[in-house]
């Protein structure tokens, strides 16, 4: 049988599993895979805190009122804090469908679709008042490209709020293209956190920080 089929192996849990996977194909049926029990584990075997610190952020930098769009939404952790906290307004899109029947399970996203951060998005200019995007900007996941079209989507005014790791941004050319798109005029930093352990449990070194920036263009 398939390691797909078969999770992963001894010693390695689900995080590690998916980062070792060789294509695109690999991840989306890894990720397939692991849907059902994702939150549990991240949650027991992780003590994953990305989706809480980020849904902090949001709501210190958009109103309740506001359309946002939770860019990757795996299983809907984070649209899940958004709504407790009073956001009514949701959409969300993951590659995997696995994934996406979990968030649909939550009950808390207005619409939610199955596409790819790095590729076109069918999404109007100017749409969302907020972009969160955590866990996804990653080894082997989406590329620095795709902030462009983050910002193509999001209002004047509006924040892109995401996650990553400070030496994966410095390697994979995120800051790069941040400063594209601030040299352009499109964007400006509001706030990024200190490095934070949202793994703490099980890769206590993969550090995170969170980054906001508003959109000027």
């Amino acid at each position: 049988m398939s390691s797909e089929i078969n999770g992963p192996g001894p010693g390695q849990g689900g995080v590690e599993w998916v980062y070792s996977s060789t294509s695109s194909e690999q991840l989306v049926k890894r990720y397939d895979t692991w849907a059902v029990s994702y939150d549990a584990e991240m949650e027991q075997n992780y003590g994953w805190s990305a989706p809480g610190v980020t849904a902090t952020l949001v709501q210190k930098y958009v109103r309740l009122d506001g359309r946002v769009l939770d860019a990757g939404v795996g299983t809907g952790l984070v649209g899940q804090l958004l709504s407790d906290a009073g956001y009514t307004d949701l959409t969300g899109f993951d590659f995997s469908a696995e994934m996406l029947a979990q968030a649909r399970l939550k009950n808390v996203y207005g619409d939610l679709l199955q596409m790819e951060l790095g590729k076109p998005l069918p999404f109007e200019s100017n749409s969302f008042d907020a972009v969160a995007c955590v866990g996804v900007l990653t080894l082997g996941h989406a590329p620095a490209s795709s902030l462009d079209e983050m910002v193509r989507i999001t209002k004047p005014g509006g924040h892109i709020i995401y996650t990553m790791r400070p030496d994966y941004r410095e390697s994979a050319g995120f800051v790069e293209k941040e400063s594209e798109l601030e040299s352009a005029g499109l964007w400006k930093l509001t706030e990024v956190t200190d490095p934070v352990q949202t793994m703490p449990k099980g890769i206590p070194d993969a550090l995170m920080q969170i980054w906001a920036f508003t959109v000027t263009g």
